[in-house]
């Protein structure tokens, strides 16, 4: 009895120790009043998708906006560029560029200015609404996600009406966090490894 006992409480926590360590996962999420976007970060660009975390936990982009969107083209987020280029960026990272990183439609990339080194800007990131991708940015701006849900967002987004600097007239809030997700909660949302 006291066998049995000892047998089903070694059971029941053993159960209970195993569900409770389910492996998650760290996704990208920008809630807009258009709608929620979620994202893939590769663990084969490490810097950026620390530094997206980073900044996200930080809360650091939720004052700022959409700042550039072109239909068949990019939806770019965060500090806006300037002509001398990202001077309010926190950081300045190093191209990862990655051969298996593509700019696809949904791909979520680093901004940069045309500085020679390619360094991307801690605070700016885009994401690529062109259907056909747009391979002349790839190898030259750094691919560090992938949207597997929200892309109809993305195009309501890019076909707002802009001013001549492509801002869009009525400002779109980002509100960019990082979320845990299970690999079930993953595919239930859409994402294909």
């Amino acid at each position: 009895m006291k066998r049995t006992l000892l047998t089903a409480l070694f059971l029941t926590w053993g159960l209970t120790s195993f569900a409770q360590k389910v492996p998650t996962f760290p996704v990208g999420q920008i809630k807009t009043s258009m709608g929620e976007i979620l994202f893939w970060l590769y663990d084969e660009t490490p810097n950026h998708k620390a530094s997206f975390i980073k900044l996200a936990n930080a809360n650091y982009w939720d004052s700022f906006t959409f700042n550039r969107v072109i239909k068949n083209f990019v939806a770019q987020g965060g500090c806006p560029d300037t002509p001398e280029g990202f001077a309010d960026s926190p950081y300045l990272l190093k191209p990862e560029f990655n051969s298996k990183l593509r700019h696809v439609y949904g791909a979520v990339g680093a901004g940069r200015d045309d500085n020679p080194q390619m360094l991307s800007a801690g605070c700016q990131f885009y994401i690529v609404q062109d259907r056909n991708g747009i391979a002349r940015l790839d190898d030259k701006y750094t691919v560090y996600g992938q949207v597997f849900q929200g892309m109809d967002v993305v195009d309501k987004i890019v076909s707002v009406n802009t001013d001549s600097t492509d801002a869009p007239k009525v400002p779109i809030k980002l509100d960019v966090n990082v979320i845990q997700m299970t690999e079930k909660e993953l595919t239930q949302k859409g994402f294909k490894r």
